[in-house]
């Protein structure tokens, strides 16, 4: 067997050189476009605090500020991230996971003390004060080249640009020296600081990491046992509510049968006839049961010919969209389509919808990606021990997000979300 291992070479000399002069080039744009960020953030804030007296005019634009503070944080990870290449994780919405207008607002909150989100704003201002500070030394810089170059044009003193000093055309070569050498080393003072700040601000402490880990997979054990209980608790009840009266009936019959087969051998065959028929009767369900437990064809055949027989079996019509080019992991694939299955039971037993539209993308952050809608009349509800309940432990035990949209009326949606590699 042979063992391959990845090669970690150092960055090239060129883009050594190349990094620094690029996180200069961005705090100088930050200098320009992070004023006029923060200004309309504050501009944002006072305005919403100010109108939310006059019958709450200002909490439509407060929410906007919210939504507008991780919009920064969301541009401020991805712009050091592509600046220095750490393999930051970008800043993903936040989402309480609940329905109706409550939800709503707790997702709000939730985006608004969202920490990461917060820790890109105070990167973002730092950096604009940064870039401010570098656009003046590189103004000053500017104008030591300029007096370096003096004594050509000049007649007797040079006033610096941008300040009230005067130097004699004798000294212009050496102010001017002086005039590059000093802003210059503060501007890679600067930029060096800039990666500093960077690094301590977004990038997790090895200690925050094992415990963001350890956070998440306590979540995922807990989804997976109430997931696992939940399960159990179906099967006992379709179990005891059906295949078990449908076998007592069968014993029954035959029963009646064997008593009759002699006096009545018609009235006997027609008991047969009727127990053969519960007997296949049980034998479907016991199939379904299974099929409910684990579907074969999802390990055989893979997730769009498992879904296109579940679509073929399911009691309302179902338009199947699958665009996934790869496998994914055994487990993301089985939540994934017991997320779809319970999402179509559920529409054909209580939304009273006439069609469903399951959408299914391989995504490329590596996430296996499903969307199951229905023209029912909404209403669903996360009630525990329920189905929805049942999706979201699911989905939870395997590392993904769910997102339920389901108002009064309709339509009902559900989004989910899972690593391919969980």
């Amino acid at each position: 067997m042979t063992t391959a291992v990845a090669s970690t070479a150092p960055p090239s000399r060129a883009l050594t050189w190349l990094r620094p002069l690029g996180a200069l080039a961005q705090l100088a744009a930050l200098g320009f476009a992070g004023t006029a960020v923060f200004t309309v953030l504050l501009t944002l804030m006072a305005t919403g605090i100010g109108l939310t007296p006059a019958l709450g005019l200002g909490l439509p634009i407060l929410v906007g500020f919210v939504y507008a503070l991780w919009l920064t944080g969301w541009l401020e990870y991805a712009r050091v991230d592509g600046l220095y290449g750490w393999g930051l994780p970008s800043l993903s919405p936040r989402s309480s996971g609940r329905p109706g207008f409550g939800g709503w607002l707790r997702t709000v909150w939730l985006q608004f003390t969202d920490g990461r989100m917060w820790r890109g704003m105070a990167h973002a201002a730092i950096s604009t004060v940064l870039g401010l500070i570098a656009l003046s030394l590189s103004g000053l810089l500017a104008s030591g080249f300029a007096l370096i170059f003096a004594p050509l044009y000049a007649e007797q003193t040079v006033t610096v640009a941008s300040t009230w000093i005067s130097v004699p055309r004798e000294g212009a070569v050496v102010a001017g020296v002086l005039l590059v050498l000093v802003p210059a080393a503060l501007l890679v003072g600067i930029t060096l600081l800039h990666g500093i700040l960077a690094k301590a601000i977004l990038v997790p402490s090895r200690e925050a990491q094992l415990v963001e880990a350890a956070r998440t997979a306590g979540v995922q054990r807990e989804g997976a046992v109430r997931a696992g209980e939940l399960e159990r608790t179906r099967i006992e009840r379709d179990l005891h509510d059906g295949v078990q009266p449908r076998l007592v009936s069968v014993g029954m019959t035959l029963g009646l049968a064997q008593q009759k087969i002699d006096d009545d051998p018609d009235a006997a065959k027609e008991l047969l006839a009727e127990a053969h028929t519960s007997t296949k009767a049980a034998i479907t369900e016991l199939r379904q049961l299974a099929r409910g437990i684990h579907a074969s064809v999802l390990d055989d055949r893979g997730l769009d010919a498992a879904l296109s027989a579940l679509a073929a079996r399911s009691h309302v019509p179902v338009s199947l969209d699958v665009r996934v080019d790869q496998r994914c992991s055994r487990t993301a694939e089985a939540a994934v389509y017991f997320a779809i299955a319970e999402s179509l039971t559920n529409a054909a037993k209580h939304s009273r919808a006439g069609e469903c539209r399951v959408v299914v993308r391989h995504r490329d952050d590596h996430t296996l990606w499903a969307r199951v809608e229905d023209n029912g009349v909404g209403g669903a509800r996360v009630i525990p021990g329920g189905g929805l309940d049942g999706i979201i432990n699911r989905i939870t035990a395997a590392g993904g997000t769910t997102r339920l949209d389901s108002p009064a009326g309709g339509p009902t949606a559900l989004e989910v979300s899972v690593p391919c590699a969980s």
